[in-house]
């Protein structure tokens, strides 16, 4: 009787291990896009809904310059990760400037693409890459 007791036991141990992996793989092997958090769309703004710093910026950039800040142009690492991934070297940063600020400020553009006066896409941050805006035409 001991014997039979322990079998059953054993049993539904076993039956209740077999329908916990059947669970987990069932789970593991779902459609993992259901689960992922999708990222938001990016925010956008128009070029002439920009300060006219940023505007001012906008258009150095694709006249090549001049770019009154040593770092305008240099590349951008995206270590945020809002941008869309991109290779190392795609996206390039300037100054916005800020009436008023002593140093740089917090406002930039970062534009990507592999010519740099004629970027694929510019972004605007007012807040030190916390947040971008997708510069629309």
């Amino acid at each position: 009787m001991l014997s039979g007791l322990l079998r059953a036991r054993a049993a539904s141990k076993w039956g209740l291990t077999a329908i916990t992996a059947a669970l987990i793989f069932t789970v593991a092997g779902a459609d993992q896009s259901a689960w992922a958090k999708e990222s938001p769309p990016m925010a956008q703004v128009t070029l002439a809904e920009l300060p006219k710093e940023a505007q001012a910026t906008e258009r150095a950039i694709r006249a090549g310059g001049p770019h009154p800040y040593r770092k305008d142009g240099s590349v951008f690492g995206n270590r945020e990760r809002i941008l869309p991934a991109q290779p190392r070297g795609y996206y390039r940063e300037y100054t916005v400037k800020t009436p008023g600020s002593r140093d740089r400020g917090a406002r930039r553009i970062v534009c990507g693409g592999q010519e740099v006066q004629r970027p694929d896409a510019c972004y605007y941050t007012a807040d030190h890459y916390a947040s971008f805006r997708l510069i629309t035409p």
